[in-house]
């Protein structure tokens, strides 16, 4: 088994807002986070991206890519200085807007508050612990004076509008009689589980890695699992019923079989069927995914779990060359992952 770096690691590990903020707060008992919570026209940081500052100036992550990142840690002065949680509202001109690579000028809407140990603390503990162990974290903070909550995708509490910003990943502002509302949709990476160390495969794996997913190639076929096939990616050459247990299956992973051999992604679709992955797809024709399906019935699923199968895999562009079906495939877990949506920010109105 190969663990390379990857792209999707080497930004966890560089640029950790969360492992950042428990440092500060360890040592200086606080810092001030900032939260982007909303944004019109065009935004280098999407909602829910976070800056943290801590008390001598030093910062990680950002807010904007570079256009107010200043003027945020000069309202952390006043922070640091005992006032309390504040929205701000910033413009971001054409002229600056070109200066960080955007096509045209924006808002952007942060939410700035003071993190202390005890329930500061609290929030950065939390989120580590629901990133480190892959589960959803959905963060409710009143804006007006910083009171939060906390709701996880199985919890009972949940409510349906919650559950639904967990499983998308999606967070916004909602107005609430007491007044707006933060809801901030924390959730792991998506991981993607290629089975199949095949051409498609190759291709396939750098997309998802491109797009900052995390991806696992899983064939234990020495010859085709062979680092020289896959720079830069974690390759698995044990068998699929073997390793995919180890590895876990969660809302936020997808399984996609390339074997394109019967007794190597069947095994791994077994795993994946039942359970609560957000995608399943299978590499192979009509004709073929029939034979798949009677073996499948034969070894005790049902129609119901079979059909969450996606054969013939991909969006249908058009694809036939191995790239271009390994961007059809991707484009179908992006749309599997994200989705059309329905939310919107609560100053949609201004975009």
């Amino acid at each position: 088994m190969s663990e390379p770096v990857t792209r999707s690691s080497r930004l966890t590990e560089t640029h950790d807002v969360l492992k950042a903020a428990r440092t500060w707060i360890d040592k200086d008992g606080r810092v001030a986070l900032a939260t982007v919570v909303g944004t019109w026209g065009s935004a280098p940081v999407p909602i829910g991206g976070q800056l943290v500052i801590a008390q001598d100036g030093r910062f990680e992550g950002s807010v904007s890519g570079g256009c107010v990142e200043g003027e945020v840690i000069a309202e952390a002065e006043d922070i640091f200085a005992g006032g309390g949680p504040k929205t701000l509202t910033f413009g971001v001109a054409d002229e600056t807007a070109w200066q960080v690579g955007l096509p045209c000028g924006g808002q952007i809407k942060v939410f700035l508050e003071r993190l202390e140990k005890g329930n500061g603390g609290e929030l950065i503990d939390r989120a580590i612990d629901a990133r480190s162990n892959r589960r959803g974290l959905l963060v409710r903070t009143h804006l007006g004076d910083g009171r939060r909550e906390y709701f996880d995708r199985e919890g009972a509490r949940a409510d349906a509008l919650l559950r639904q910003h967990l499983e998308a990943g999606e967070s916004e502002v909602v107005e609430t009689p007491d007044g707006e509302v933060f809801l901030h949709a924390m959730v792991p990476p998506a991981r993607v589980l290629v089975i199949g160390a095949t051409h498609i495969g190759q291709v396939l794996a750098q997309l998802v890695d491109i797009a900052g997913h995390e991806v696992i190639v899983i064939d234990p076929r020495t010859a085709f699992a062979a680092e020289a096939r896959f720079p830069g990616i974690r390759l698995d050459t044990e068998w699929p019923q073997d390793t995919i247990p180890k590895i876990g299956l969660d809302p936020y992973t997808a399984v996609v079989a390339l074997a394109h051999v019967g007794h190597i992604d069947d095994e791994a679709l077994k795993l994946a069927m039942r359970s609560n992955c957000f995608y399943i797809g299978a590499l192979g024709s009509k004709r073929n995914h029939a034979k798949r399906t009677e073996r499948l019935s034969a070894a005790g699923f049902t129609d119901a779990e079979i059909a969450r199968i996606h054969c013939p895999i991909g969006i249908n562009i058009g694809a036939q060359s191995p790239p271009e079906i390994a961007i059809a495939i991707m484009a179908e877990v992006v749309l599997a992952l994200r989705g059309p949506r329905v939310f919107r920010s609560a100053d949609a109105d201004k975009r």
